[in-house]
């Protein structure tokens, strides 16, 4: 007689960084298989596609450059997204955090346009740091003082945020040389971050502040507390951690990173504000943070890949003639494997047999 059976999910114990690489090497194998069935379904060679993906990315000095471009606002959001998740803080806020950042930046680099460079940009730097923090810290200040779910009121945050760089863009803030078009004035050349090596100076922001946040969580005893606390609240109480203190702190910064990423991408890459200034980095940093593990190095190694991958995918449409709808398939194809293998570094299956019932009333 056949034995009822159930399939359970069971956390692993801590799995050795080897088995863990493992997984992980193995979901990228097959999530390239299963694109490869489907660039065969559109007629395709997929070592070709897979090699021109590569070459969009960094074929050319141009292309790296573009790559490295799109990476840096994904470092710095994922940085301040992982100092929030490592304290359970689900802060999916980013998106309106960069907003408000960039309104803030873009508030000096306007009314302040006479200052010279060096002064501008610093405080451009500090008002955008200062707007993404505060705007993050409303919803932890909920969250602290009355426990509310973050994750909503996050959330519901952006879209306050982005509508109100879309009040602007539409109304008091358009640019009356626009010829009607809403768009905000373009920032003077002293409010525009310089380049190095070909590329605005954000990327030698981005490596500074991912060997500072290492250090912050791993050497110092604020971080120590704000992995307590992600770990358990309880656990934190009983050690005298000030969580509300602890809490507001991390959030503050977390925000602040966000933040610096809206003057960044308003001053170095729109040249402007505008509603687009954000687009989507916010929520594809949640991604890139929880497939690093949280940690800072592993985050600018898998953002540039991110980037990489953006950037390769809309390569290969325009050599390929697929559409964009095409080229996002495959990207989704090779994120859900590589996101999935994550609950299998963390999780196994177990099977469990079940006395049969009929059995169990003879006994």
């Amino acid at each position: 007689m056949i034995m009822p059976m159930t399939i359970r999910a069971i956390k692993k114990s801590e799995p050795s960084r080897i088995k863990a690489a493992m997984i992980r090497i193995g979901a990228i194998i097959l999530a390239l298989i299963a694109s490869s069935l489907f660039i065969l379904l559109l007629d395709l060679n997929p070592a070709d596609v897979y090699m021109k993906m590569v070459q969009g990315a960094f074929g050319t000095a141009y292309r790296a450059r573009e790559t490295f471009v799109g990476a840096i606002p994904l470092v710095i959001t994922s940085l301040g997204i992982a100092i929030a998740f490592r304290m359970q803080f689900w802060n999916i806020g980013g998106e309106g955090q960069i907003a408000m950042g960039a309104f803030a930046a873009s508030f000096v680099a306007l009314q302040m346009s006479y200052l010279p460079k060096p002064i501008l940009l610093l405080l451009m730097i500090l008002a955008g740091v200062l707007a993404g923090g505060i705007w993050a810290l409303i919803p932890a200040f909920f969250k602290a003082q009355w426990g509310t779910n973050e994750t909503i009121v996050t959330l519901m945050m952006n879209y306050i945020g982005l509508k109100w760089i879309m009040y602007l863009q539409y109304g008091p803030w358009k640019d009356p040389n626009s010829l009607g078009f809403p768009k905000i004035a373009n920032f003077t050349d002293n409010a525009i971050l310089p380049k190095l090596f070909g590329v605005h100076i954000g990327w030698v922001i981005a490596l500074l502040l991912v060997a500072a946040i290492y250090i912050f969580l791993k050497h110092t005893k604020k971080g120590y507390e704000i992995a307590v606390i992600g770990e358990s609240i309880d656990t934190a109480r009983y050690a005298g951690i000030n969580i509300k203190r602890t809490i507001l702190i991390a959030i503050l910064l977390s925000g602040g990173l966000c933040g610096l990423v809206g003057m960044i991408q308003a001053s170095a890459v729109n040249n402007t504000l505008s509603v687009e200034v954000t687009g989507g980095i916010g929520y594809t940093a949640i991604i890139t943070a929880w497939l690093a593990s949280l940690s800072a190095p592993v985050i600018l190694l898998v953002s540039i890949l991110f980037a990489a991958l953006l950037e390769g995918g809309s390569y290969i449409q325009t050599v390929f003639g697929i559409p964009q709808s095409a080229a996002q398939i495959m990207q989704g194809i090779i994120l859900f494997f590589v996101l999935g293998s994550e609950f299998f570094v963390r999780y196994k299956f177990i099977f469990v047999k079940h006395q049969n019932p009929v059995e169990k009333e003879v006994r």
